[in-house]
């Protein structure tokens, strides 16, 4: 539970990169001891959203926004690949899970709710990437989802247009796995989902960039 609170309060920006975290506050505020803070904060540690500064203790680890684009990228050959394998062995009840998420992302952009949007999507992407069989696949992209998960929140109220477009790109992945398409077709599908949203988001850093020094006097 002090895991979980933890976590989502980073993700969603509640604690901001930088920010000191207090144990014995946290515990007061969470109604627990210390012992299970202690432990939460270990691992999410070893996810890298915390980090531990000499003589000040354990804080939320900052942004490295070239870091997210990396990783997005290594993320994209990693997911296409398992759902090249899972396309023969995708369970009807999970392509019906995937056109709920799908559905539902749609719902939370129309209200403006990237946060939501953003755990929809996640949620997509390990419902198409878990059927694959290969564990030790499986793993690594989670480890990969961990890594991300300290800068999402910048990279989905960042999206633009691409909000839009994932939603169709989705909709032709279901497509794909409904029709019993091409498993490299559908390999190609999602790694190049994932590369569009990386280098959108590469277009629209450099942008801010370029506004900003041209403010800067």
């Amino acid at each position: 539970m002090v895991y979980r609170k933890l976590k989502a309060r980073i993700i969603e920006r509640a604690y901001v990169p930088g920010q000191r975290l207090v144990i014995d506050q946290i515990a007061r505020e969470l109604h627990t001891s210390s012992i299970p803070v202690r432990e939460a904060i270990r691992q999410l540690e070893a996810e890298r959203l915390i980090v531990y500064k000499r003589n000040v203790g354990p804080v939320v680890a900052e942004v490295n926004e070239s870091d997210y684009s990396d990783t997005l990228r290594v993320l994209a050959v990693l997911e296409g690949y398992a759902a090249a394998l899972s396309a023969s062995r995708f369970p009807a009840d999970k392509l019906v899970q995937l056109k709920q998420h799908n559905q539902r992302m749609e719902e939370a952009l129309e209200d403006f709710n990237m946060i939501a949007y953003s755990q929809l999507n996640a949620g997509f992407h390990r419902i198409l990437s878990e059927p694959c069989g290969n564990v030790y696949l499986f793993e690594s992209i989670k480890d990969t989802w961990n890594r991300m998960d300290s800068i999402r929140g910048t990279g989905s109220t960042l999206y633009s247009l691409r909000v839009k477009e994932s939603i169709q790109e989705h909709a032709q992945m279901i497509h794909l796995l409904e029709s019993g398409g091409d498993e490299q077709e559908l390999e190609m599908l999602v790694r190049m989902h994932k590369i569009r949203t990386a280098e959108d988001f590469e277009r629209r850093r450099q942008n801010q960039l370029e506004r900003k020094n041209k403010m800067t006097p």
